[in-house]
């Protein structure tokens, strides 16, 4: 628990009362004494005592937003300011995808964040390459049931899908900012990997029709997406064609895929050549890590070969194009699970009391099992907001099997825009870090060499990718 001075409490008391008379979002004007005090109310959320943390000249904050009292549904963040100037700089909200995988558990401490878990669990160092760098950095665990976040309510749990995560995520969004009203008025994007790439134009599509009442309005300037899920029927085209010109499947296996899966009906699994031809592809890559093709797999104790077959769970169903679980893998689950799942750890976060712990697991299978509703592509949402004049980033590792280079290239050819410049490489320390190409309304990149969670392998030059992507500006088209 972090304690503030007596005069300190009664301000927060005063403007707690105040939130209760104030509407949601105020009118757009230059921050106010009365909002840094407000801000205030972020305090009882301010990190620490966090065990191993190194020392830092900038804030960072843990906890919980209600975001339905009558279920008892909250959800867990971790807010990181910008490491230097982070009144200046934007607000960028990070999702993970699965479903049912933890921001916090990749994204904060694996990916982008500025604390990285250490591989025996005990500790966190420093990434030299954090976003907070150039952005103020929030992570979602999202939705109930992933990480710490919960619901109160049973049948909550059996509702999860797309439209629920969204209108949870929104929610949350307009009361984080009764905590940090500072931010409500700021620069806003949203970034996010695999099946985020999902979450996150569902989530800005339902910030822009929202946007319409004044009150409620969030300044969304753009989103960025990493190897995304984006269309069923073009994600699985990719997955099989990918696989096949990477040597993973034969060119029997292909040719039957080819011929008899239509990817794009509801009832592709009723063809009984299809199923075996795809079980054959699953088959194949439960040998190799999907995620990422040319690195060793884990084996040893804590991730046995067996428990590798989860990285190619799939769920198929009548109604919709099945999914294989995004974000899964055994060896960053046991030392992150050891991390958080520290007393100290979640008292630090504000989760516990360090007695009553929480039981923490970085994907949740149950969530991906059960999930309701999944929409088939996004597509028609791309298109609406590149008309609504938002920037839209696509980045891609070129070693994910997953969610290969091939699916996003075929969802992104079939949006038909035009290409304002050329196919051409983008430069990193005076290498070729990968290509890119500008579409009208949309840049897609390539990471040479880089896996399904981009950062992890290339932290470096998806800092640079995303120092580009807040400047709107182009990507290093030369060495230098």
């Amino acid at each position: 628990m972090n304690f503030v001075p007596k005069a300190t409490a009664f301000f927060v008391l005063a403007l707690i009362a105040l939130q209760f008379v104030e509407p949601v979002l105020g009118s757009r004007k230059k921050r106010s004494n009365s909002e840094k005090l407000i801000n205030l109310l972020g305090t009882q959320d301010l990190v620490t005592n966090l065990p191993g943390q190194p020392a830092v000249d900038f804030k960072h904050y843990a906890g919980y937003v209600t975001v339905n009292q009558t279920n008892g549904r909250a959800l867990f963040y971790w807010f990181y300011e910008a490491a230097t100037n982070p009144d200046a700089k934007p607000l960028v909200l990070w999702l993970n995808g699965g479903p049912g995988c933890s921001s916090v558990g990749y994204g904060a401490t694996q990916e982008i964040g500025p604390f990285i878990v250490d591989t025996d669990g005990h500790g966190i160092r420093l990434n030299n390459y954090s976003w907070n760098k150039e952005a103020n950095m929030l992570f979602l665990e999202s939705p109930v049931g992933v990480g710490f976040s919960y619901s109160n309510t049973t049948s909550d749990y059996e509702n999860l899908g797309d439209v629920f995560t969204a209108n949870d995520a929104y929610t949350f969004l307009h009361k984080w900012f009764l905590k940090f009203p500072s931010y409500r008025t700021r620069t806003f994007y949203i970034a996010g990997e695999s099946y985020a790439g999902k979450y996150v134009p569902e989530l800005a599509e339902f910030i822009y029709d929202k946007n319409k009442d004044p009150s409620l309005h969030i300044d969304l300037k753009g989103i960025l997406l990493g190897n995304p899920e984006t269309s069923d029927a073009e994600d699985w085209r990719g997955l099989v064609d990918y696989a096949w010109s990477h040597a993973v499947i034969s060119d029997e296996t292909h040719k039957i895929i080819r011929e008899s899966c239509d990817f794009d009906r509801n009832d592709t699994w009723s063809n009984k050549d299809c199923t075996l031809a795809v079980d054959e592809v699953l088959k194949q890559y439960k040998e190799i890590d999907i995620y990422s093709l040319y690195t060793s797999v884990c084996i040893g104790d804590t991730a046995s070969s067996d428990d590798g077959s989860m990285q190619v769970m799939m769920k198929r169903t009548s109604t919709m194009m099945p999914r294989i679980m995004g974000g899964y893998d055994p060896c960053l689950d046991e030392y992150t699970k050891t991390f958080y799942n520290r007393p100290e750890v979640q008292k630090a976060l504000h989760v516990s009391d360090g007695v009553r712990l929480k039981n923490w697991s970085i994907c949740n299978n149950k969530i991906f099992d059960d999930w309701a509703y999944s929409k088939p592509s996004v597509l028609p949402i791309y298109k609406k907001l590149i008309a609504a004049g938002l920037r839209i980033w696509v980045y891609s590792g070129d070693t994910d099997g997953r969610v290969p280079v091939l699916s996003t290239r075929y969802s992104l050819s079939a949006l038909g825009l035009p290409i304002i410049k050329a196919w051409s490489p983008w430069y990193h320390q005076k290498q070729v870090s990968g290509w890119f190409q500008e579409y009208e309304g949309l840049t897609f990149a390539t990471f040479r060499g880089a896996g399904h969670a981009v950062p992890c392998f290339k932290p470096s030059n998806s800092l640079a990718l995303f120092t580009s992507f807040l400047l709107g500006e182009s990507l290093p088209s030369a060495r230098r």
